[in-house]
């Protein structure tokens, strides 16, 4: 699973599953560009350790993403896409607003349709090129209290199949990974009582690690997947079956 010499952006690449992304995608020999927004100490640190770029654009704007795009071209062509960043706004849709509602899918759904656009259409000129979505278990089977990120997660597996088949003869793959419960400050400011009846839930017991996410990506980024595409992959520790 060798990356050496290419270049990857992972949005939202600082904290989390995409700090263990980005960590991973260096281990592999990967130029890794860390986008964030807020997190800039955290990317900053990470950048300087892995040998990255870390660049600040909010990928929910038009505007942030031609900025994110542009200043990772000037380490090399893109050759891998990780759209790892999401926001949540939870709450019971019957009191959800439109403005938590569209604050979600303006992240989750309308960032990723425009970082995919715009990187795609790099890689189909170059003939190369592998995209990653991270979608969610809430989006294959619904979450209450999430109307808002199921939906945005499951529009983008959806539109993920779409563009994989749309990329798919200049060589350009299109998948996604879709985590569980994994072991992020996400999860870890949830009610104990919540995680503990998900873990015993969870057919492994265990909650998820950002690393076991990383390294399926990883692997759909690398040349040894090349024949994986429009596939969306559950990492949940089988709490989906």
């Amino acid at each position: 699973m060798d990356l050496t010499g290419r270049v990857a952006i992972v949005t939202g690449g600082a904290r989390g599953i995409g700090a263990a992304i980005s960590r991973e995608l260096a281990a592999a020999g990967a130029r890794v560009v860390i986008n964030y927004q807020r997190s800039a100490a955290e990317a900053q640190a990470l950048a300087e350790q892995l040998g990255g770029l870390a660049v600040e654009a909010d990928i929910g704007t038009a505007a942030g993403t031609k900025a994110l795009v542009e200043a990772a071209q000037a380490l090399g062509p893109i050759d891998v896409l990780v759209n790892n960043a999401g926001i949540t706004r939870d709450g019971l849709m019957m009191r959800m607003s439109d403005e938590d509602w569209r604050a979600v899918l303006d992240v989750n759904l309308d960032g990723v349709f425009r970082m995919c656009r715009e990187v795609s259409m790099l890689m189909i000129s170059k003939r190369r090129g592998s995209i990653i979505n991270i979608t969610s278990l809430s989006g294959v089977r619904g979450n209450a209290g999430q109307a808002n990120y199921a939906a945005s997660k499951a529009a983008v597996a959806a539109m993920s199949r779409s563009l994989a088949k749309e990329v798919a003869k200049r060589n350009v793959r299109v998948n996604c990974v879709a985590p569980g419960f994994v072991d992020t400050d996400m999860v870890r400011a949830m009610d104990h009582r919540i995680v503990e009846g998900v873990t015993q839930a969870v057919p492994m017991r265990r909650l998820g690690r950002p690393e076991e996410i990383a390294k399926v990506v990883r692997f759909l980024a690398s040349d040894d997947a090349s024949y994986v595409t429009g596939q969306e992959w559950s990492v949940d520790g089988g709490l989906g079956v």
